[in-house]
């Protein structure tokens, strides 16, 4: 199966495993709870997953890659106790504590949340002196003597032999004894994860025209030739930082990443033609509106190609646009709240709205300005709480960072002889021009959008470059939610026509779990 339906099925059994019954039990015991193993080749993805399960599930995830660890880190190191048996004293050994059962109990100390996954991955490579106890820890959920504490569910990833010379087979008893989960590359899953990860559109576009070069492994006399997924992700992020410092990728530099001759060579050559087509074919006009004549007398004689880069050129621009509207999105909207909560305690303090006398507001005796630096030590609080609970994920911590950064910033801007009126004035002007902000990436975003349809309807018409146009906004997550929140009526017309309707509600339906707390309301401040 691909990665995205390995992630489901591992979270119904987390679902499945922490069930209780009415008296506080397990419904599935532990002993029941079997081990997940999850067999896939490397670097497609499988500890990402696992992050991102144990945030949506609320839970801890404590991980190692048991490769790097010796029997002692993992069993604990013996010593001898003495104990009496039958009335004689007897020198016993026993072990310390495992390592990897003390971050287990560690984890729990500092998140304060009780259940977690153990994440061991690589675990079929173990050495020779680890693998009994690794067959031990599969069996009976224990390290040493210690076992895994209760509400700890166990996932365990291994590559297959083809991938990796040190494989170690497990027996009959301990497969017997596991949930196994046997997982493949798919590029058409890896894509939807790209678009939200902000992976360069060239990589996108290049691997949309040759998928047989997402994953590939290959023996040749000169040892192993591979292109992974970790490879293509690595490589997208040098190429934006490369971009930002005007320096320029060559083949040597993409097989540093793309460790397959071939293929590296290929994409360098498509790369360097990528940045000519965004060049000739003035992108940044088109979605202006602004496409002159010329593009469209070029696009005549243009081989299929070269007009689907400049679909791919077309997308990625927009594409950056969607997700910007969206990372503003969430910024104004948690900003929002907070400053509501700054003007229920002014007028808590001007006497405009009551208070609980059995809970009397903190900030009643603090002047506006010591009350809104009150309230930014509360959201530094929480933003803290939430990183120690590892619970954050990447787009909510930007969001946090953002704010705080905003909310330091009218701090500062507050004088301490301000009155409650003239202070709220003053944080209302600085949200104002992020909401400002927010309304223009909209506006400017669905003239781009708007721009892009009617030039690929001129360009192309219904064509495949089209169905490839609106088959892309479909299964961009970002794009989604835009369309969903603002409309486009073009893209309706599109997708309806094209009979594109039922993958964009698949998208909308992923979308609704990350923007489930998004207002419909028109912010509002007064």
């Amino acid at each position: 199966m691909n990665i995205k339906r390995a992630k489901e099925e591992i979270k119904q059994a987390i679902h499945a495993y922490l069930l209780k019954d009415e008296f506080g039990e397990y419904q599935i015991p532990n002993i029941r709870q079997r081990p997940i193993l999850l067999i896939g080749p490397p670097g497609i993805g499988k500890t990402q997953i696992m992050e991102q399960i144990s945030r949506e599930c609320g839970i801890n995830l404590v991980a190692y890659t048991i490769t790097h660890h010796t029997r002692q880190s993992a069993i604990g190191l013996p010593f001898i106790r003495e104990k009496s048996y039958g009335g004689q004293t007897y020198s016993v050994t026993e072990y310390t504590m495992s390592e990897i059962i003390a971050s287990v109990y560690e984890k729990i100390e500092k998140t304060g949340i009780a259940e977690g996954i153990l994440f061991i991955d690589e675990i079929n490579c173990v050495s020779e002196t680890l693998a009994p106890a690794m067959l031990q820890f599969l069996q009976y959920k224990t390290f040493g003597n210690q076992a895994v504490p209760s509400g700890w569910i166990i996932v365990a990833a291994g590559n297959p032999p083809e991938y990796n010379k040190s494989v170690r087979d497990f027996d009959l008893v301990t497969l017997d004894r596991l949930k196994r989960i046997d997982v493949e590359a798919d590029f058409s899953i890896w894509k939807e994860y790209a678009y939200k990860q902000g992976i360069h559109s060239a990589v996108i576009s290049y691997l949309d025209t040759k998928p047989d070069y997402f994953y590939k492994i290959e023996t040749t006399i000169d040892g192993k030739e591979f292109a992974t997924a970790r490879g293509w992700e690595d490589l997208s992020e040098l190429i934006q930082v490369y971009e930002a410092l005007h320096q320029k990728i060559d083949r040597e530099v993409v097989h540093q990443y793309i460790q397959h001759w071939t293929i590296a060579k290929d994409f360098a050559n498509y790369l360097e033609l990528f940045y000519r087509y965004q060049e000739d074919y003035q992108v940044d006009e088109i979605l202006l509106g602004h496409a002159s004549e010329s593009i469209f007398q070029r696009l005549k004689f243009a081989s299929f190609d070269e007009r689907l880069s400049l679909v791919s050129l077309l997308f990625a621009r927009l594409s950056q646009k969607f997700r910007d509207c969206y990372l503003q999105e969430q910024f104004v909207t948690l900003l929002f709240g907070y400053l509501k909560q700054y003007k229920t305690s002014l007028m808590q303090q001007t006497g405009q709205i009551g208070h609980s006398s059995a809970s009397p507001s903190p900030s009643l005796a603090l002047s506006p300005a010591a009350t809104f630096l009150a309230l930014v030590r509360e959201v530094e609080s929480t933003y803290a709480q939430e990183k120690q609970s590892e619970q954050l994920g990447k787009i909510r911590e930007l969001t946090f960072r953002r704010v705080l950064s905003l909310l330091h910033e009218i701090s500062h801007a507050l004088s301490p002889e301000m009155p409650s009126e003239e202070a709220f004035d003053c944080a209302r002007t600085f949200f104002a021009r992020e909401e400002s902000l927010r309304q223009q990436k909209i506006t400017d975003t669905k003239l781009a959008l708007d721009s892009a349809f009617l030039f690929m309807e001129r360009a192309f018409g219904e064509s495949q470059e089209m169905v490839c146009f609106v088959t892309e906004l479909n299964i961009h997550s970002y794009a989604c939610w835009f369309i969903r929140e603002n409309g486009c009526d073009l893209y309706y017309r599109y997708n309806k026509s094209l009979l594109l309707d039922a993958r964009q509600q698949d998208i909308l339906a992923d979308m609704e779990a990350i923007e489930k707390d998004l207002p419909d309301a028109v912010f509002s401040l007064s």
